[in-house]
């Protein structure tokens, strides 16, 4: 069978590209479709791939002003000539699962979210957008329209593949679709329990305003407890003014670093609702447990009282009491990290191809049957 792979663009590095690497490495003959490719930030783990762009990606200030191209992405999407296969597998969060694929081929989409911004976060999107005031007002009829498209771009979805039942249950109130989960892939072995002291909280990943990192750098400030921040993002400064000289911002750090920081932390700190949330698994992988919102694809991952624990209201009061009456020694690295390995890339692998695999069979069987 021929595939084709599908991603929404590549100008970025996220969780939804650290799982693009790895149905890559399931069907290393596969292009990859997508509609803009930064080169200059994205060649160092995809340069060498099959990669083929949109027309988007031939427009003068289109990788800097690529918001600016949303009305035009459902057509770029549509554009993709998929003629010549058998299989298209789409990573989705947004414009790929609108492909319009081949009509004895079959689409599998892998789900990362519904389009956050059209549906589930949509008028905090336009409230938080940083543009004249008068482009806000045309911001609405745009984004209703998208939301149309986007519905209707669900129906040509042959199977549906959630990241976790936190979005499972979105695709079924916005598309009205059902879907099967398999949790996205976690790079378990890069890490190991560590014997060393552990002195500091750990808290990271894109600091944008949702994930509530200015909670966590309250409730830290408040309490003078060490507190290491990993990561970048457009509220990275305004953390900065509001920390205490007990939180300490690491910025971009190697993948190396990254490791040694989750092993060597007391725990890791989780503030936000994610639709699956990778980083509370890389540090359960650590052996080091979570302290996590209950809320969204924490819920799924860390299990209470055994890999972690769990707050319940998104304020800095209730983060700090919780952080004060936390005992880390009360929890079993080794165990930990054992729940976490369910995670790894190596399973994700398997009940990918094994998913695609199956589907594929079936509907060959199908065809035969008809013809």
């Amino acid at each position: 069978m021929k595939v084709a792979l599908i991603h929404d663009h590549l100008t970025q590095s996220g969780g939804a590209e650290r799982v693009l690497e790895a149905i890559q490495d399931i069907w290393p003959k596969a292009p990859t479709y997508t509609l803009l490719y930064d080169k200059s930030v994205m060649d160092n783990v995809f340069g060498h791939r099959d990669i083929r762009t949109s027309f988007l990606q031939n427009i003068p200030g289109a990788l800097s002003h690529s918001r600016w191209l949303l009305p035009l992405m459902p057509t770029a999407t549509e554009g993709y000539n998929l003629s010549d296969y058998d299989v298209i597998v789409s990573s989705s969060s947004a414009f790929s699962k609108g492909v319009i694929p081949p009509n004895d081929a079959i689409h599998i989409c892998y789900c990362h979210t519904p389009t956050r911004y059209l549906w589930s976060d949509t008028h905090s999107y336009v409230e938080e957008l940083h543009v004249p005031g008068i482009i806000k007002q045309f911001l609405p009829p745009l984004l209703s329209h998208l939301r149309t498209w986007d519905r209707l771009s669900a129906d040509r979805v042959d199977y549906f593949i959630a990241n976790s039942q936190t979005v499972q249950r979105r695709i079924a109130k916005y598309y009205r679709r059902e879907s099967d989960v398999i949790y996205p892939p976690v790079e378990t072995d890069q890490f190991a329990v560590s014997p060393n002291k552990k002195e500091y909280y750990l808290s990271g990943g894109r600091l944008v305003p949702y994930k509530r990192y200015d909670m966590v750098v309250d409730a830290f400030t408040k309490l003078g407890i060490s507190l290491k921040i990993f990561g970048t993002g457009p509220i990275e400064k305004d953390l900065q003014k509001r920390a205490g000289s007990n939180i300490q911002f690491l910025g971009r750090v190697s993948n190396q670093e990254r490791t040694r920081l989750f092993q060597d932390a007391i725990a890791f700190i989780h503030p936000q609702e994610e639709d699956f949330g990778i980083t509370p698994v890389e540090s359960m992988s650590a052996g080091r447990p979570v302290i996590a919102y209950r809320k969204g694809g924490a819920t799924e991952t860390v299990v209470d009282r055994k890999t972690g624990i769990f707050f319940d209201n998104q304020n800095w009061e209730e983060l700090a009491n919780t952080v004060l009456h936390f005992d880390h020694t009360k929890f079993n690295p080794m165990e930990i990290r054992t729940h976490a390995m369910q995670f790894s890339v190596e399973i994700y692998h398997k009940k990918m191809r094994n998913y695609v695999d199956q589907k594929w069979q079936e509907h060959r069987k199908k065809i035969l049957g008809a013809v």
